[in-house]
């Protein structure tokens, strides 16, 4: 069976979606949605996708739909993927879940509700690279004492990861710092603790913090350090150190190096070398083996509630 696929979203990270699912056997992007229909033709037409629209509800509503992926504003995931399980269809939805707590709970109850496939893209379980140091840590070969990670953008006006004017404001703390506060848990096995957090000024035109730091503690013992920002004038993304009791390994997306910057080869860690593709393979697996996604909305809601209780705690000073 055909999983057929609507993709909501034909920016930067919809076109990194539409790479990887043309790898995938047994997947077809039947429609796509975006809110520029001469640039959603552009991008259709590239990709040999049929239907295109500018309202989530028009795909939606086609009966050959059994899946969506939306890689639309963060301020639409909570409001897009509760639709899209109110429709029937399976839903991947990129990160952050939501930009609320209860956005979040009520995504988690609804997928509760229907049964339906509901996951949410923290890549960084995916990247080779991570599940490298995943695969010692399970195997006992390696414990992580601390996590030193940077996110690092220099993005003053409101682009995207092309350079492309967008429509929306991104945020530090509900999209970026997301992946690392999800990841920590995940990596440690153990659940935050205890968090703290701290921000700089809010941008007069964009009305968010543009430099933040965060404190993690897990259960076990284990601390992350958490700086971003997006005034940092010099290479763009998220850089993870990961010290351990055993080695200590630097992750940079899918590639991995040892802390004396020696490559370590992560190429037989899975079957492609690119974390959104095996994103994407997972969702779809889930859905033809009828199980819980590994990033399945219920798994990542910890992180959501660690976020907000950063909010709340960034809004009180």
């Amino acid at each position: 069976m055909t999983i057929k696929v609507a993709l909501a979203g034909a920016g930067a990270f919809g076109i990194k979606h539409l790479d990887g699912i043309q790898n995938i056997d047994g997947v077809e992007v039947v429609s796509l949605i975006s809110r520029d229909l001469e640039k959603t033709k552009e991008v259709a037409d590239k990709y040999g996708i049929q239907h295109i629209t500018t309202d989530l509800a028009d795909s939606l509503a086609l009966k050959d739909v059994d899946a969506v992926i939306l890689c639309t504003p963060t301020q639409m995931h909570a409001e897009q993927t509760l639709a899209c399980l109110k429709a029937g269809k399976h839903v991947q939805v990129e990160i952050p879940l939501a930009d609320s707590l209860k956005g979040a709970e009520d995504v988690v109850a609804l997928q509760k509700q229907t049964g339906l496939v509901a996951m949410c893209g923290h890549t960084r379980r995916f990247n080779p690279s991570h599940q490298y140091v995943h695969n010692k840590i399970q195997a006992g070969e390696f414990n992580i004492q601390q996590m030193d990670v940077q996110t690092y953008f220099f993005r003053r006006t409101n682009t995207n990861a092309l350079g492309q004017a967008r429509s929306w404001t991104d945020h530090l703390l509900w999209h970026h710092a997301a992946h690392t506060v999800d990841l920590f848990a995940y990596q440690c096995n153990s659940p935050i603790v205890q968090a703290n957090a701290i921000q700089g000024p809010i941008h007069p035109v964009l009305g968010i913090a543009m430099d933040m730091s965060i404190q993690l503690k897990a259960a076990n013992g284990a601390i992350c350090t958490l700086s971003l920002s997006f005034n940092n004038d010099g290479p763009l993304g998220t850089f993870f150190r990961y010290i351990g009791d055993t080695a200590t390994y630097i992750a940079r997306y899918d590639d991995l190096f040892t802390g004396k910057e020696e490559k370590i080869d992560v190429s037989q860690v899975a079957v492609s070398m690119n974390g959104i593709e095996l994103q994407d393979r997972e969702f779809f697996a889930a859905i033809q083996e009828g199980r819980e996604p590994n990033s399945s909305v219920a798994k990542v809601f910890n992180c959501y509630q660690v976020l907000h209780k950063l909010e709340q705690q960034l809004n009180a000073n």
